[in-house]
């Protein structure tokens, strides 16, 4: 066997390794939101998540994986590759397209369940499914294509994002926004007098449980976009993503101390996760301190940015805004201050880079913002046209457990039912 062959069949075992691990971490969003959510609505999040990976791995291998990586088409989209058909040798990569396809599925099923947790305890499992094939099939996509295609026009004007700080979290925190604004606040949620009522997490073991599997597939996803097992950065970005993610969980335990006088368990939780989302973009880019800087900025921006959506009666029940959208700004534009000499084509203004850098990212901030924005907002809009994206009043109250898939996450009366009690009620 040639060297050559022994190199590329690492590569792919490792990219299907990482794939694996990210696909793993729709066990921690699933986990994660049904611990933050009420009792009544955690059947409702695991059936979303088989949603997104489902209907997403699908949609994507239909249309999206052609519009995001296919042969371009004037910077804007891909032309190739619809069913993994077509021309695909344009793929800068030493993997199979097969391969590179699941890698990238495992990537568009994550975007989408960032707004899962968003539009929890009120979206319509029919539309959520609707919306599901729109942000898979092409509003991910064709944003994906600008920045990560080689050839999108984003990427031609500098803008780096090495495993989806502004692809992936910004895209899917904005459009998270966009459908907490659509849906409106849970019934209850906001008093008619100003007052904020809390709603209590149904579990936060089991969302923690949700937080760990989730930084565990992060190594994933950070360290396996080298999509090369041989890479010698692959250590560095595993060490810059673990330090991150400390910093931010770290920055939230000691800031809701000094904030609240005592540690705020969903905070913490969440401020690890924002310390990922932070390093996403500049992992392999971005010295070990520039690392914890980054994690703990973003861990502290969520906690800011949660009391503000709050007192504007913005509804996010799991964050979703703070952590992705948020994080993933300021991880995105970290990248045009911190990049490191020779990590990319220029380094970052504390570098000596000069502006060029940042202000690619910032523009490519701004429009992957408005564009998962808009974009969701005017899909939930011509969903709602044809059938309601919210549940009614009743269905909210009795819980989407119930309501909708006809089955409570917990059995409270009893362990086994009598079979002949249920046919003959009245005996």
């Amino acid at each position: 066997m040639k060297l050559i062959e022994v190199s590329n069949g690492l590569d792919t075992v490792w990219v299907v390794l990482t794939a694996a691990m990210i696909l793993l971490m729709e066990g921690g969003f699933a986990l994660l939101e049904a611990g933050f959510v009420r009792q009544k609505n955690a059947v409702s999040i695991i059936m979303k998540v088989f949603v997104d990976i489902a209907f997403g791995a699908l949609v994507f291998y239909l249309i999206g994986f052609g519009l995001m990586h296919g042969r371009d088409l004037g910077s804007f989209m891909g032309s190739s590759g619809f069913l993994m058909k077509g021309s695909l040798d344009h793929l800068p990569t030493n993997i199979t397209s097969d391969t590179f396809w699941l890698f990238q599925c495992a990537f568009v099923i994550a975007v989408i369940s960032i707004v899962s947790g968003a539009a929890a305890e009120r979206i319509h499992f029919r539309a959520y499914i609707l919306y599901t094939i729109v942000m898979t099939g092409l509003i991910y996509p064709i944003s994906g294509h600008w920045i990560w295609s080689g050839e999108g026009w984003l990427a031609k004007l500098g803008m780096i994002d090495f495993a989806g700080s502004a692809a992936i979290h910004a895209l899917g925190g904005f459009a998270a926004l966009a459908a907490t604004l659509f849906l409106g606040p849970r019934l209850g949620r906001f008093g008619s007098d100003g007052k904020i009522n809390i709603v209590p997490p149904s579990n936060l073991p089991l969302a923690s449980v949700g937080a760990f599997i989730l930084w565990f597939g992060w190594f994933g996803f950070n360290s396996g976009s080298t999509l090369s097992a041989t890479n010698p950065g692959i250590g560095h970005i595993a060490v810059t993503t673990m330090l991150a993610s400390a910093a931010g969980c770290a920055a939230c335990i000691l800031f809701t101390i000094l904030r609240y006088q005592k540690a705020d368990p969903p905070m913490v939780i969440n401020g690890a996760l924002a310390g990922l989302v932070g390093i996403t973009a500049g992992c392999a880019f971005v010295s070990d301190a520039a690392a914890i800087g980054i994690g703990a900025f973003s861990g502290i921006a969520m906690v800011l940015a949660s009391e503000w959506l709050e007192k504007r009666k913005v509804d996010d029940p799991v964050g979703a805004f703070a952590v992705h959208g948020v994080s993933g700004s300021i991880g995105t534009l970290a990248v045009g201050l911190f990049a490191l000499p020779g990590t990319t084509a220029r380094a970052g203004l504390f570098h000596g880079g000069g502006w060029h850098l940042l202000g690619a990212q910032a523009l490519g901030l701004m429009v992957v913002a408005a564009w998962g924005f808009g974009l969701t907002w005017l899909a939930l809009r011509l969903i709602n046209a044809w059938r309601p994206v919210r549940v009614t009043a009743d269905e909210e109250r009795i819980g989407l457990d119930v309501a909708l898939h006809g089955v409570p996450a917990y059995s409270k009366d009893k362990d086994f039912i009598d079979v002949d009690e249920l046919r003959n009620p009245s005996s």
